[in-house]
């Protein structure tokens, strides 16, 4: 390629990523598709990256707090956000106040590894047989998670 030309392609990407208004830290910052198409190409280990994600539901199970994506946490778009009971705690102490209050509907930044979670369905206590997966980010300390 000619150097004439390489400076047109060169000033030509530039002037797109200008118009766009993504800033480059934005540009790094993973959805929950990309999240959980990257968990699944990396099985069984995980995809580092930071994710950005509105929170649309929280749950709870056995200490542990979820944030969600999508308000079904079933949903195969899901992308899940797992707080340890401690991490929790140190996210409701510097935000102030529940977390249900303060993150449902917000924007938040996740570092962390986006890891593909297989889930059996259970009949009394037994597996089935039958299983899908979830793609978690596991947060053991509240300084993984940001306020967009």
């Amino acid at each position: 390629m000619t150097s004439i030309r390489m400076t047109v392609v060169v000033a030509a990407l530039f002037a797109t990523g200008c118009v766009s208004g993504v800033s480059n830290d934005q540009a790094r910052w993973l959805q929950p598709a990309q999240a959980i198409q990257l968990a699944a190409d990396a099985a069984p280990r995980g995809a580092a990256g930071t994710f950005s994600m509105q929170v649309n539901a929280i749950g709870h199970q056995d200490g542990a707090t979820y944030l969600n994506s999508e308000t079904d946490y079933r949903d195969q778009r899901n992308l899940t956000v797992a707080l340890t009971p401690a991490a929790a705690r140190q996210l409701e102490l510097r935000l102030g106040e529940p977390l249900a209050v303060a993150l449902e509907h917000k924007r938040i930044l996740v570092q962390g590894a986006a890891t593909r979670v297989r889930i059996n369905f259970t009949t009394a206590g037994q597996p089935t047989g039958k299983y899908y997966y979830q793609t978690h980010v596991r947060v053991t300390d509240a300084a993984q998670i940001q306020l967009q």
